[in-house]
């Protein structure tokens, strides 16, 4: 039978405690849910560059009350549909020429227009600036589009909310409603109420909330069945918990991301609604501007003018796609089982 080795004594050190408590410490800090779901959104760069257009847009936007090129609204008679020009870039499309009777000629030269006087994206046919009314009917536009997505936000979630956590019979009242509401056309409820209130903004927004919170209000709905029979709802409904209490505190936190994405995908919505009612002439009333009215005024003369269309057509895309494009990075970071 082998011997049993024994170690000495000294072979063995008592465990210093400071480092073992130092070594079970979480490295990483912890992270609440918006936390989290920024660090996930950084990830994408995508919506991350288009995070950053939007905002340069609007802060540019914006700033065009107090900082703009040119009155918006003044009209010059004698600089009429001058062609684009930008200091120091002599490209044609750009110098301030244009093709008249086969010729390349000066347009600026030949209206007369001040050496210190440029148009960078030219006139249009009343002689005003249309980078200054591309500025305006940009913040018209978003303008309309936000205060249309808060109102569907307010309405929406609160007829939702209050559908789904009560359920029954009043609940299925409520979705009978909101059936017979989405039963007609957006497109027709829009053009029937611009024809009774006086054009406007205010007019314009009214028209797009009439049924434009329905979508909000089924997805809040949905989510708030869902929501409402996890356990610590019911653990808070045993507790003796108000059901608005609950919507309050428990339901409405935790759909909160999903309302978000809505929201954001509700904005390009009603941009591109502004946009289309301006185009048939139901939008904002001149001299204001919008992205809608310039497009329906460019496109009459695009085969001659095509600057005039090419400006709010680009800017148009653009504030669509980066909006899509951010709720859909949204979308991957507040649920991520989305990317499974």
């Amino acid at each position: 039978m082998e011997q049993t080795k024994k170690l000495p004594e000294d072979s063995f050190e008592p465990l210093d405690v400071s480092n073992s408590l130092e070594r079970e410490k979480i490295a990483a800090p912890s992270l609440n849910f918006l936390q989290d779901s920024w660090r996930r959104l950084k990830k994408n760069k995508g919506a991350v560059i288009s995070l950053v257009l939007l905002i340069i847009i609007t802060l540019v936007a914006f700033a065009s009350i107090w900082v703009s090129p040119h009155d918006p609204t003044k009209q010059n008679p004698s600089y009429v549909n001058l062609p684009p020009r930008i200091p120091g870039l002599n490209i044609n499309g750009f110098n301030g020429t244009a093709v008249v009777g086969g010729n390349r000629v000066d347009k600026y030269e030949a209206a007369k227009v001040p050496a210190d006087v440029n148009y960078y994206l030219g006139t249009d046919g009343l002689g005003r600036d249309l980078l200054s009314r591309l500025l305006m009917g940009t913040r018209a536009s978003l303008i309309i589009a936000f205060i249309a997505a808060i109102l569907d936000l307010t309405f929406g979630v609160t007829y939702g909310l209050l559908s789904g956590m009560k359920g029954g019979r009043t609940d299925n009242i409520m979705q009978r409603i909101l059936e017979i509401l989405s039963g007609i056309p957006n497109l027709v409820v829009m053009i029937l109420m611009l024809t009774i209130l006086k054009p406007g903004m205010s007019s314009i927004i009214a028209a797009m909330v009439i049924t434009g919170w329905i979508t909000m209000a089924r997805i809040v709905r949905a989510q708030t069945l869902k929501i409402k029979d996890q356990e610590y709802v019911l653990a808070a409904t045993t507790l003796g918990e108000s059901q608005g209490k609950i919507a309050v505190k428990h339901v409405l936190p935790n759909i909160s991301g999903v309302i978000i994405v809505q929201m954001m995908f509700s904005i390009p919505s009603a941009i591109f609604f502004e946009a289309f009612l301006s185009f048939i002439g139901l939008g904002l009333t001149p001299p204001q501007a919008s992205l809608g009215m310039l497009l329906s005024e460019g496109y009459k003369t695009f085969r001659f003018l095509p600057h005039l269309m090419w400006a709010p057509a680009i800017v148009l895309s653009v504030i669509m796609i980066c909006f899509n494009l951010l709720a859909d990075g949204m979308r991957d970071a507040f649920d991520p089982k989305m990317n499974d």
